[in-house]
């Protein structure tokens, strides 16, 4: 247990900060399923709606850097062409 008061108040903030960032990539990944669930049940309409919902986290995640940007942008690239195909296919 640190001894210095600057090295507590830092063991706290990290307890917090841990606690958000988990709670924030649980909210993500959420989202994210919630996309995929839609897809795999072959309905473009929820699906796109979900992935309007899911694009917003994705960018404010990256941009804080809980995910990667790259990861991020995977994601939306790879979910919005299974929505674009699914609409065509449909």
């Amino acid at each position: 247990m640190a001894n210095i008061k600057s090295a507590k108040k830092r063991a706290k903030q990290t307890i917090v900060r841990n606690a958000r960032n988990v709670s924030h990539r649980s909210m993500l990944r959420t989202a994210v399923k919630r996309v995929l669930k839609a897809l795999e049940a072959s309905d473009a309409t929820a699906a796109e709606a979900a992935y309007k919902v899911a694009v917003p986290l994705l960018d404010r995640f990256s941009a804080r850097g809980l995910i990667h940007r790259n990861k991020a942008a995977r994601h939306k690239s790879r979910i919005n062409a299974r929505i674009k195909a699914l609409k065509t296919a449909a």
